[in-house]
């Protein structure tokens, strides 16, 4: 039998087959049934029988699906989300977007942000050029885990690579002092500075050398301010009253803005209680050196809280450059 008829004979086969199973399927999707039906990745691997891109488009679209079907992403849809785009990573890891599609869903619990670190990591494997996966996996780093310093090594990595914002030098020298190491920052924004020819970047690093500056000075005063405290048995009410009074422990307060500011741009920067805090800032910077959250989620990491939250509006954390 010539071949030219065989191969005829044989997609007739496969098209009346096809047919048949069609005729038979359920009408429940994918999608409709659920994180249990997703078959493991390996398995998949080993019966896509070469057409792993294929089925890569095919899981991709029901994670698509999986979000788009509903208003508010819950941690059971999160978790079908995570388990479809392992199987599409691991068909085809030369994909791009969907590892940072996981990243941005996969945070109802610790075992989902390590799930989303994991397809990340795996993205830097693949992708190793591309900032936003190692910006994505420190985001998670410090954000959910609050695992300040590896979210500083990722960051510092992305923000060598081409495309990555110029904020993000600051903002690794401000995970660095997280955990209240300041000096590490310090020098890390000193060696920025040494070897930076940009003249705009340099101008911002050397603003947040001021901000440290500052930040040594309000430490000072914090350690001031438990030296009144054990002093008087209270709480000062001002800031002044760590020079004056009875109990006064220093004898005059640091200036609230960086010595080498000439005279012409001082902004008359005074020292304050921050009243929603209680923390002592300097009214030159308006808050003190470190990663800002918002209201939401500073009260949920105050309150022992993690990951955990469900994604809502407003919720991400405020990283503010400038102190504000």
């Amino acid at each position: 039998m010539p071949s030219k008829l065989i191969q005829i004979l044989f997609l007739v086969a496969a098209v009346c087959t096809t047919g048949w199973a069609h005729a038979r399927l359920p009408n429940t999707t994918g999608v409709d049934l659920g994180a249990d039906f997703v078959p493991a990745p390996h398995v998949v691997d080993i019966a896509s029988l070469g057409f792993d891109a294929l089925l890569a488009d095919y899981y991709w679209l029901q994670a698509i699906q999986v979000v788009g079907a509903t208003d508010v992403v819950s941690e059971e849809t999160a978790s079908h989300l995570g388990k479809l785009i392992d199987v599409v990573t691991t068909l085809n890891p030369h994909v791009d977007h969907p590892y940072r599609f996981a990243g941005v869903w996969l945070t109802h619990s610790t075992e989902q942000v390590d799930t989303a670190n994991r397809l990340l990591e795996r993205a830097i494997e693949f992708h190793p050029e591309e900032w936003r996966n190692y910006f994505y996996l420190g985001f998670n780093q410090f954000y959910y885990l609050r695992e300040f310093e590896k979210a500083a090594v990722a960051l510092e990595v992305a923000m060598d690579l081409p495309g990555a914002p110029a904020y993000l030098p600051r903002l690794v020298a401000r995970l660095k002092s997280q955990q209240g190491d300041i000096d590490v920052a310090e020098v890390f924004l000193r060696q920025l500075v040494e070897t930076t020819l940009d003249e705009s970047e340099l101008a911002r690093l050397e603003s947040a050398l001021d901000e440290i500056e500052i930040e040594y000075k309000a430490r000072h005063l914090d350690r001031a301010r438990e030296a009144y405290l054990a002093l008087a048995g209270r709480d000062i009410e001002s800031v002044g009253d760590l020079i004056h009074g009875r109990f006064r422990v220093l004898e005059k307060l640091p200036s609230a803005e960086p010595d080498a500011i000439p005279r012409s741009l001082s902004r008359g920067s005074i020292w304050e209680i921050d009243p929603a805090s209680g923390r002592i800032i300097s009214s030159y910077l308006g808050a003190r050196y470190e990663v800002h959250f918002s209201g939401f989620d500073r009260r949920r990491f105050e309150n022992g809280g993690g990951v955990g939250r469900k994604a809502e509006a407003g919720s991400h954390p405020e990283v503010n450059p400038h102190g504000g």
